[in-house]
Formats: structure tokens, sequence, C-alpha cells
């Protein structure tokens, strides 16, 4: 036994244009509502209201056909037909949520169009047992789809045969009452209404993607799909307005709307019509079994379901499992028997489908993603309309089965998101959101960045994740602070020379390795690796690069390193982002402490604005994270005497109520026995959880005086975050800690 699932060659596009598109539209297209209720539409609408209800069926049925056909000429359609054309457009996910239930409709439609059959059947011979010929059918449609397509088409070229005669029959034909006056509008008293008639004709046209499911069958998709599918809503919407015009002319609007058969009446040969009947529940019976089995096999080559419904089972070219399993599927639906409702979830996964081909048409024409160069255009308006009219379509004919279906599309998504599917394609989401940022950036660098606009945009270099226990935390806090709307990145930097280092995996393995640590965080972050030859300047590179119009980054955030050896450089560094107008951020970890109970932040101030607001928002962004919610936030402020102590209260109070930040203001008093900024910062936030300290620019030939302060004062400190605003010096100037 042959149990290869995939096979390639040409061998295994046999049908063209009219066999494998346009005859299985035709069928399956001129159906039962053509024979049994186009009579009755007539009737209730009136003739004008009838056509105007074929027109606008076949309006949404043709853009949708014209949706069809620029996205298949847009690539080259393997086996799925709808389904692949919209999973290689808006990925794996949306078209499985699209395609699972589109498979479970067209196999469902398999017995229930057998029903139909096996009903009309019987009420010519009523003796006949109706399940049995159902079961019987189902199972003969099965034999035949699994010896081939090619076959089953054979079989559809008589039933074609059947159509064109019956349709011969009902044209030659008249009435007795022949050339009665049409009644062109509907009678309002007895009457439907205009939008229930239009939710029971609208089924009429939903028979177009039969030959799109086809495509791995074709001998040219890109060709045949959209020749085939705009030429069978041309040819049946031209038959749907005649057989209405001419019952219109031949029978009473009473009559139309009392009598299914009412085509018999006016047919010159009547037992025609039964044959219609017949040919067009078996037509579309069979189409629906030759389209369900390729949609299944294409959901199981992308692993939306499992391998084995793709299997030949010997077959070159059939999908010979996926027939056994719609098959057993459209018999366990007869046994079953009751169809009223599914009928009606028929049409609505039908027309999910039809609206999402519309979208993603209507979508990429109007991101404009190069890669779509359709051979046949269509404005983009166009595609949405379509869209959006088969979703009202849908609400018309059955609110809660459109309610049902769009559940059942969701459930089926956010399973398979859960399950993170590998594809090997590009989508349209990522065009969707390149269009999105192109058009902002571009409104954006006409606006000048205000400071109620300002957002934290910060590079974070934090190094590669997992590889230092203080870089965890150090990337911990880039976490929090990109609670702050702003564009957050953790930037590892491999210092080297790029013709040594570029073609290794470096790179690739650290962004993984960065955006799989984001994503375990839930972060609201980017990841970035880069090759540098020197860290400092690669840093100052960086920032002054990284980012785009209104974006970037206007914010450093690194560790305090442990390295004593490297603080002078740091330094320096600040010095340079400075000049860059770049704000930078030392985190100093306290490895006993850690981060403490997250219930407190201590910002200290001196009284200068700028740098204390930067403070304040930063202290605010951290308590927005779910681990620091409920956190105090204290601004406090030392006087060397009591003198003044009033006046700076209330000036502090106005400042955080004129910068809307939710902080407790501490101002005091300093103890004559303190002689060391550092006592008085321990003597109030020895207990805190992270404390944000403001720092001073010192003169080149001071830097390593300024260290030795600065790390004199760290080193008993709890958690600190030294803060250097671009547009101020603060606290760590003249009050600089002493050793």
């Amino acid at each position: 036994m042959n149990l290869k699932i995939k096979n390639s060659g040409e061998k295994q596009k046999k049908f063209g244009c009219f066999s494998g598109v346009f005859v299985p539209n035709v069928l399956t297209i001129l159906g039962l509502i053509l024979f049994l209720r186009i009579g009755w539409t007539v009737g209730h609408s009136g003739l004008i209201g009838a056509l105007l209800i074929i027109l606008l069926a076949n309006i949404i049925s043709f853009l949708t056909g014209l949706s069809i056909s620029a996205v298949a000429t847009n690539m080259y359609v393997k086996k799925g037909g709808a389904y692949y054309m919209i999973s290689r457009s808006l990925g794996l996910e949306i078209g499985g949520a699209i395609g699972i239930p589109l498979y479970l409709s067209q196999a469902i439609s398999v017995a229930f169009y057998v029903i139909g059959f096996s009903e009309a059947l019987t009420l010519t011979f009523p003796s006949i047992p109706p399940r049995e010929v159902s079961i019987a059918l189902v199972l003969f449609f099965g034999f035949l789809s699994y010896i081939g397509a090619h076959f089953v088409i054979r079989i559809q070229f008589v039933i074609l045969a059947i159509l064109v005669a019956s349709l011969f029959s009902f044209f030659s034909g008249a009435a007795e009452q022949s050339g009665v006056s049409p009644a062109l509008f509907s009678d309002t008293k007895t009457s439907k209404g205009f939008w229930e008639v239009f939710a029971v004709f609208f089924p009429a046209v939903t028979g177009i993607m039969v030959g799109v499911s086809m495509s791995g069958d074709l001998k040219e998709p890109g060709k045949d799909i959209p020749r085939g599918t705009l030429f069978s809503i041309g040819v049946t919407a031209l038959i749907y307005i005649g057989v209405a015009i001419w019952l219109s002319l031949n029978v009473d609007s009473q009559t139309l709307r009392a009598e299914k058969m009412v085509m018999q009446k006016v047919a010159k040969w009547p037992k025609l019509i039964i044959l219609g009947v017949w040919a067009s529940t078996l037509s579309s019976a069979l189409g629906s079994m030759l389209a369900a089995p390729r949609t299944l096999q294409a959901l199981s080559l992308d692993k939306i379901v499992p391998g084995l419904a793709g299997i030949q089972l010997g077959s070159k070219t059939e999908p010979r499992m996926a027939v056994i399993i719609t098959t057993v599927l459209a018999l366990v639906v007869i046994f079953l028997g009751q169809l009223n409702f599914v009928a009606k979830l028929i049409t609505m996964f039908f027309l999910n489908t039809y609206g999402m081909i519309n979208m993603t048409s209507g979508l990429e024409n109007l991101i404009g993603n190069p890669s779509y160069r359709p051979r046949i255009a269509v404005h983009w308006a166009l595609s949405l309309l379509g869209g959006i009219g088969c979703y009202a379509t849908m609400l018309l004919i059955h609110p809660p089965g459109t309610i049902v279906a769009i559940v059942i599309s969701y459930g089926i998504f956010f399973l398979l998101k859960r399950r993170t599917l590998r594809q090997r394609w590009g989508d349209l989401r990522a065009g969707f959101w390149i269009a999105l940022v192109r058009i902002g950036l571009l409104r954006l660098q006409y606006h000048t960045v205000e400071p109620k606009n300002w957002r934290p945009n910060i590079v974070a270099f934090t190094g590669p994740p997992g590889t230092i226990k203080e870089r965890e935390h150090l990337m911990q806090m880039a976490v929090w602070l990109s609670r702050g709307g702003g564009i957050v990145t953790l930037s590892h930097l491999i210092v080297g020379k790029l013709d040594e280092l570029g073609d290794k995996d470096y790179l690739q393995t650290s962004r993984r390795l960065m955006q799989r640590y984001i994503k375990e965080k839930g972060a609201e972050a980017f990841g970035e690796c880069t090759i540098v030859t020197e860290f400092f300047q690669g840093i100052t590179d960086i920032a002054q690069s990284y980012g785009i119009v209104g974006t970037q980054t206007n914010t450093v955030l690194l560790g305090w390193s442990r390295k004593k050896q490297r603080h002078d450089s740091q330094l320096l560094l600040m010095q340079s982002l400075m000049r860059l107008k770049r704000s930078i951020l030392f985190l100093k970890y306290n490895e006993k402490r850690g981060y403490g109970n997250k219930q407190r932040i201590d910002v200290w101030w001196r009284g200068r604005d700028l740098n204390a607001q930067l403070m304040l928002i930063l202290a605010h962004i951290i308590c927005k994270d779910k681990e620091w919610e409920g956190a105090e936030i204290r601004l406090l402020r030392f006087l060397d005497s009591e003198k003044g102590r009033d006046q700076a209260e209330k000036y502090t109070n106005e400042f955080l109520k004129k910068v809307r930040v939710d902080a407790k203001p501490v101002v005091f008093v300093k103890d004559r026995s303190q002689n060391s900024f550092t006592q008085i910062v321990l003597q109030h936030s020895a207990d805190t959880d992270l404390i944000l300290m403001g720092l001073s620019a010192p003169k080149k030939d001071q830097i390593s005086d300024q260290v030795k302060r600065i790390q004199a004062f760290l080193q008993p400190m709890p958690t600190t975050l030294l803060v250097r605003c671009s547009e101020v010096e603060d606290i760590l100037g003249a009050e600089t800690p002493e050793s």
C-alpha cells in the first residue's frame, strides 16, 4: 500500500477551465432553488422584486468571483482551493479557522443534497424508502470519488446534459394561462418581505467554491479558476433571470407562491423537469463530494488536521482517505436526519469563506504589498464591498446561525493559535502592520513631540537572556518600563569583527532567545542583537541611530557594572549620550534584597522639575505592572534647616498635582548628626524596594572622584536606579555621596 501524501508533477493536473471549474460550478448553482424556489421567489416579490433579488445576489457572487480571480492570479494555487488561498494570504491559523468549517460544510452538503434528491424521488415514487436511497447514493458517490475525479467529471457531463434538456423543455413550453400580465411588484398583504425572500434565494449562488476546490487538479489554476468562476456566474445569472421572466409571463402570482413544481406547468415535456430536479440535487452532491476531500487533504498537508487524512492510498491524484472520511461523515448526517438548522449553518460557513476571500483581496490591494501583483486587478473597494455584502447576507439569512458560525471559527482560530503552527511563507498580517506603521510614521514626521506626548523609547543593553544573574534583573526592569506605551528594545551587543562573526549563527540565536524571553514575560518590547567593534562606542552608535521619525531612542538603560574598571567608561558614555540629548539609566541591583516586596518606590529629588518628572514618570510606569500593583511612590526632599520648609512642602504638593502622579510627598530637615548624603538616604529608604536617584554629569578631570563617591553611595543601598535626564543636572552633584 502506498502511503505517500505528497505527489507532484504535471500528470496530476488533468482538468481545464470548462471541465474542472465551469461545469462543477454550474451544476451546483443550478440546484434545488432553480426548480423548487424560483417560482416562489417571483410569486412573493413580483417580477421587479425577483429580478432585484437575483441581481443583488449575483452582484455579491460576482464581486466574490472577482476577488477569487485576483487572489488566484497572484499565486500558484495548489491543493485546497479557498482554504489554500486564505491560508497563504492570512496565515495558517485564520486559514484553518475558515478551512475546517468549510470542509465540514462541504461534507454535510453531500448528505443535504442527497436527502433532497431522495425526498424529490419519493414525490414521484412514494413506495421508495428515502433513507435507504440516501445511504446507497452516498456510498455510490464515495465509490466514484475513490475511483477518481476524472470519472466523476464524466458523469457530471451527463447530468449537465439532463439540466440543459430540462431547461430547453421549460423555455419551449407555455402554461395554459400563458400571456398573463406579470405582477411587477409584490402584494404587501399576502407576500413575504423582500429580505425574507432574499434569504431563501441567496443559497442558489453559493456554489462557486466547488470549482475553486478543484485547484489541485487543474492544468493552470491561475487561468482556469478566474475564467471558469466568472463565466459560470454570468451564465447561471442569465438562466435565473430568464426563468423568472418566463414564469411571470405564464403563471399568476398565487400559483407561483403555492406550487413548488410550477415549472412543470410551463414545460413542454414536464417529465424532464422532474429529471432536472433529480439531476440538480445529484450534481450538487457530486460537486460537494469532489470538493470536500480536497479541502481536507490540504488541511492535513499543512498539519491543521492529522496527516492521516491526506493519505492517497496508492493513487497519484486522488485524496482517497479524505474521500472515505467524507463518506462516513455524510452517512452520519443522514442517520441523524435533522438538517433544517444545519442547512442554514452550511450557508453561513460558505458565506464566511466568501467574505474572507473578499476581505483578503481588498486588504492585499489596499495595503499595497509589492508581492501582490495579480494579473486580474480588482479595486480594493469592490472586494471590501463584496465582503461586507457577504457578512450582511449572513445576518439577513439567519442571525443565530451567523453567531454560531463566527463562534466556531474563532474557537478553531484560538485553538490553532495555541499550537503555534509554523509556516514558510509571509502573509497579509505582517503587510497590514507594516502599512499601518508606515502611515503613522509619515504623519508623525510633521509633528513635534511635545512633553505631553513623551513616551519612554528605551534601549536596554541587557546582553543575552539567562547568562548572568544581574542581567536577568536588568531585563526585568526593561520589561516593567515597557508598560509606558513607548518602544522598549532589549539589545545584546556582540563585540567582534563583522567579517568573522557575520556568517555565524550568533545574531539569529540571540534574537530567538531574546524574543522567547519577551514572549514568556508578556512584555511589550522588541529584541535585537548587533555586532560592534567596541562595546561603549556601539551603545553610542545605536542610541543615535535606533528608531524612525518620532520613535527615536530617548533613553538608554544599562546595568551599573560590577567591574570597577568600567565605571569611568560608563560616566564618559553618559556625557556622550547627554550631547545626543539621550537620558540614561544605570541600574545597581542589590543581590541580597532584590526588588524586595515590590511595595514602595522612593524618588529622591532636589527640586528641579525636569529630572523629577522623568523619575516620577518612570516610577509611575513601573507601578503599572501587575507585580508592582498597589505599590506606594514617595517623593522625598530634604532641607538643611527648618527655614523654608512650609514653602517646600507647598511647592512639592503643587508639583505632584501638576504632574498628576499619585505619590506621597515627604519633606524633612536633615539631622545634624548626619554628615553624608548616604546616611540621610539610608535613614529614610533603607527598607524601600527601589530607589530612583538623580545623577549629575562630572567634568572629565573629576570622573574618577565621582566614581568613588557613587560606588560608596550604592554599596549599602537597596536596588537603585540612577537617572540622568538629558536636560538638567540633579541630586548627586554638589551633594554627591561621601566616601
